[in-house]
Formats: structure tokens, C-alpha cells, sequence
């Protein structure tokens, strides 16, 4: 019984600084909490730049929307742009011209060494 007198009485007449104590961890743990909580500086800053980052990226996407959009009115009522898509993707020509392919080049064949022979059959 004595001590907790003792404690009763160490805790009355230090209460003060107790309580001082007590601020100060709350005053820190709530300063933590802004500095690096779910909602703190450092996540906020990095919200900002990935914000930054996907505005970049939506301007971007907005130029090529408008580009492409453009390629689809002159596809549908340009009769020059129709006809160089035929050219190039279909490999029409008009009458008396020649057009020449080539082959796809693939990265995995090697092509044959320069001195060598074609086989006779």
C-alpha cells in the first residue's frame, strides 16, 4: 500500500511535466504523421509529379487523337491521300508503271557469305 502512495503522490507533484511529456509525444507523433503519413509531404510531392507526368502524357494523347483524326477526314474525301495509301499498302500502280519489293529482311537469317557459289542442278 505504501507505494502506491508513494507513486500517487511522485505522479501529483510531477504532473505537470507529466503533461508537458505527453504534449510533446502527441506534438510528434502528429508531425510524423504529416511528414510521412498516408496523406504526408513526401506522398503529396510525389502525387504532384505523377499528376504532372499524366497531364504530359493526356497533351500527347490529345495531338495524336487530332492527327489521327485529320489522317481519317483526308482517307475518307481526299482523293490524293486515297491514293497514295493504295500505292503504298496495296502495291497498286498505275498503267506503265513497275513496282519492285523486296523481300522482308529478318533478323535471324544471316545472308549468304560473299564468296559463295551458286549450286548447279
Amino acid at each position: 500500500m505504501e507505494i502506491i502512495e508513494t507513486t500517487r503522490e511522485w505522479i501529483y507533484t510531477r504532473r505537470r511535466k507529466l503533461a508537458t511529456v505527453g504534449v510533446g509525444v502527441l506534438a510528434a507523433l502528429v508531425g510524423w504523421h504529416v511528414v510521412f503519413g498516408a496523406n504526408g509531404i513526401f506522398t503529396y510531392e510525389h502525387k504532384r509529379v505523377e499528376y504532372r507526368n499524366l497531364q504530359g502524357e493526356i497533351e500527347n494523347l490529345q495531338k495524336e487523337n487530332e492527327r489521327l483524326q485529320s489522317d481519317i477526314k483526308s482517307l475518307r474525301s481526299d482523293p490524293k491521300t486515297i491514293e497514295r495509301e493504295a500505292r503504298e499498302q496495296l502495291r497498286y500502280a498505275r498503267p506503265g508503271e513497275m513496282v519492285f519489293t523486296y523481300p522482308p529482311q529478318n533478323s535471324t537469317q544471316q545472308p549468304p557469305p560473299a564468296n559463295a557459289t551458286a549450286k548447279k542442278q
